[in-house]
């Protein structure tokens, strides 16, 4: 059992860091206060190979395994939660569908001008009525001659309506499944087609510069070869990517606690009380020292699920672990940091309070605490 990162891995590593230190960090408070997205930021990412890391070569990715991705994931989100959200629902949703399910043509379509970063992708799921309960789902598509005829509203899609967004893959009832489960497929629906209209982008209270907007199709038109993969097998297909993402935040969750140790720490050994830095008292040292062991052990779960997918094993369970311990690691860290700055912690110059309201996120996007406990209760344990 080898933990050491490969030397590959380090090199992305170390590549996000740099440009984390030079890119992003000095315009995250900017992203946070205008909602500006970075698209020069991106297309530099799409240069230096980071979004297309798990991607096959032929279709301009750097062919490299999962665990590098979620290494990258993590120390964007380290620099900006934003960014690190983009870049993971990008790569794991729409990319990663294309890759596993697309035909030769569709890969060279759509896949090559993601993994470059000339496009970013998004992936609609969500909606109204269907969040957690995706067999609720009411957006539909029929089938008209040569083109898929879609009707519906999808709501909290995540890089629709950024300028260089150029589809979202859309989750559409085509017909009845099994039982009392619908027939779920997985259509390509490109921007700026017929039919296919942005809501106003959402308010948050963080991610700021990640666009999140509400999708209406209104007898929307696409080619008939737009279906994704097996038409009968939509709902298996948007699953692995769902766990794929899952990992994906547990990566992000992991680089925003990293984020928030960090400023802690320094904050910490900075501040003076009663004649000494506040990093002297036991009380601060004990809720650092509780803030790095379960970043640490957040990190490895993210690591051991990410390997799991490149081995080709299952990798629900510890998906599903990650996904729910991270975040919850994130949160109870941001809580922590905010508590070692006192009230400085509660002022907006200082990047811990923009942190303390991004990490809730991380426990509610990509199925909620509550469902990855309902899986892990039904799934892993049989329940």
């Amino acid at each position: 059992m080898d933990f050491t990162l490969s030397t590959e891995q380090q090199m992305i590593r170390d590549l996000c860091k740099n440009f984390v230190k030079n890119e992003i960090a000095p315009i995250a408070e900017e992203m946070d206060e205008t909602g500006h997205f970075p698209y020069e930021v991106w297309k530099k990412l799409g240069d230096l190979g980071i979004v297309g890391i798990p991607i096959p070569e032929e279709y301009s990715g750097g062919e490299m395994d999962w665990v590098s991705m979620m290494i990258a994931i993590e120390e964007i989100s380290r620099g900006d939660a934003s960014l690190g959200v983009s870049l993971l629902d990008s790569v794991t949703l729409p990319m990663n569908l294309i890759n596993t399910f697309g035909t030769k043509e569709q890969k060279e379509k759509w896949l090559t001008p993601l993994a470059t970063g000339e496009n970013i992708g998004a992936f609609g799921l969500t909606e109204a009525q269907a969040g957690s309960d995706a067999n609720a789902i009411q957006t539909r598509a029929v089938l008209d001659g040569e083109e898929w005829v879609i009707n519906g509203t999808k709501q909290f899609i995540t890089n629709a309506g950024l300028k260089h967004n150029s589809l979202v893959i859309i989750a559409a009832v085509t017909g009845e499944g099994s039982g009392t489960k619908k027939r779920i497929s997985n259509i390509i629906v490109p921007t700026g087609v017929g039919g296919y209209n942005f809501g106003e982008k959402y308010k948050k209270i963080g991610w700021k510069a990640s666009e999140t907007r509400e999708l209406i199709f209104d007898d929307c038109r696409v080619p008939k070869e737009n279906i994704l993969g097996n038409p009968e097998k939509g709902y298996n297909q948007f699953m692995m990517a769902l766990q794929t993402s899952r990992i994906g935040f547990g990566a992000h969750s992991v680089g925003l606690a990293q984020a928030i140790f960090d400023v802690s720490l320094s904050y910490a050994k900075e501040r003076e009380q009663f004649g000494k830095t506040i990093s002297k008292f036991q009380a601060i040292q004990f809720k650092l020292a509780d803030m790095i062991m379960e970043i640490e052990l957040a990190r490895l779960m993210v690591y051991k699920a990410a390997w799991q997918k490149d081995q080709k094993e299952n990798y629900f369970a510890t998906s599903t672990y990650a996904k729910v311990f991270a975040s919850e690691v994130a949160k109870r860290c941001a809580d922590k940091g905010v508590q070692i700055h006192g009230g400085y912690g509660l002022m907006d110059e200082y990047p811990i309070s923009r942190y303390w309201r991004e990490v809730k996120f991380e426990e509610i996007l990509d199925g909620t605490s509550e469902i990855q406990r309902l899986n892990i209760a039904q799934k892993v344990l049989k329940l």
